[in-house]
């Protein structure tokens, strides 16, 4: 976000989505982004377009694989899609900066693993026609001001299409580093410095920033700790990011049960259920609990 505050758009395109699932609220369950790039956008009146058109084709892509995995003769192939797939990783597990993203060493080997994957699948059914819908969202692109938003594999097209406009250096914001402190709690590791990451936790003191120092004590077994944490997010606005009451409402609701108050965890669970959307998994925990009280 800190990238599109400084840049000032006039216009948000996203090249990897379509108008329907814009609409639609379909992009909620693919894209952690946009619950953070539309409120920005809303709040500084700056118009969000999707433009692929054709972004119903991605599911071939998937359609491909679930093809080659009905018969034998497939396994090869599947092995060799992995192949693709865990080199796409590895590029996406190094520092991205912007002027990473924009350098040519990046693209290259962007390019080398794509270009890998069309040769030896061909392009279309397998790889959702990217090559076709993004000739399309190029050309719809032609002549307009703004910023861009694309998937990786979709951005490498767009590079290509407009070598002009490829991201420059910047310097990371407070909020980009505090974003990036979020992201990293969200996917807890075991190898991570959770005291460290506790620490920041606590002196953000969000509402999502104490959510997940409640998953950090609850994955260190100690539930009561969580649970009080848990009560204090329930105390707080918790509406922002949109997929977060979700979240919350589901692991206070397991947290009661381990304190064995099953009236307030069918409350909670209840929550879930009732919100308009909640992620999938927050969803099927609240479902669960219902049925049975959680137990670690």
């Amino acid at each position: 976000m800190a990238i599109l505050e400084e840049a000032r758009p006039p216009v948000v395109y996203l090249a990897s989505l379509s108008p329907e699932a814009l609409e639609g609220g379909g992009w909620r369950e693919e894209d952690p982004l946009l619950f953070h790039l539309l409120p920005w956008a809303e709040e500084r009146g700056v118009p969000v377009v999707a433009l692929d058109g054709e972004a119903h084709l991605k599911a071939e892509a998937e359609a491909f694989r679930e093809a080659l995995g009905q018969f034998p003769g497939g396994r090869p192939h599947l092995e060799a899609m992995a192949a693709f797939d865990q080199a796409l990783l590895a590029l996406l597990k190094e520092p991205l900066t912007p002027e990473a993203l924009g350098s040519e060493a990046f693209l290259g080997r962007l390019r080398e693993v794509y270009g890998g994957f069309a040769r030896a699948f061909g392009e279309g059914p397998a790889t959702g026609f990217r090559a076709r819908r993004m000739a399309r969202v190029a050309e719809a692109l032609r002549g307009k001001e703004g910023a861009v938003v694309a998937e990786l594999l979709d951005y490498l097209f767009l590079a290509e299409a407009f070598p002009g406009a490829l991201p420059k250096a910047h310097e990371p914001t407070e909020a980009e580093r505090q974003r990036a402190l979020l992201d990293r709690a969200w996917q807890l590791k075991e190898e991570d410095d959770w005291g460290k990451l506790l620490e920041g936790l606590f002196a953000l003191g969000t509402p999502e920033a104490l959510y997940l120092a409640a998953q950090v004590y609850l994955a260190a077994g100690e539930w009561q700790e969580a649970l009080s944490l848990m009560e204090e997010v329930f105390r707080m606005d918790f509406q922002r990011p949109e997929y977060l009451p979700g979240y919350v409402l589901a692991r206070f609701g397991q947290l009661l049960d381990l304190a064995g108050e099953r009236g307030r965890a069918l409350r909670a669970y209840k929550g879930v259920l009732a919100l308009s959307w909640a992620p999938e998994e927050a969803r099927a925990i609240a479902q669960a609990g219902l049925r049975a009280p959680f137990r670690l």
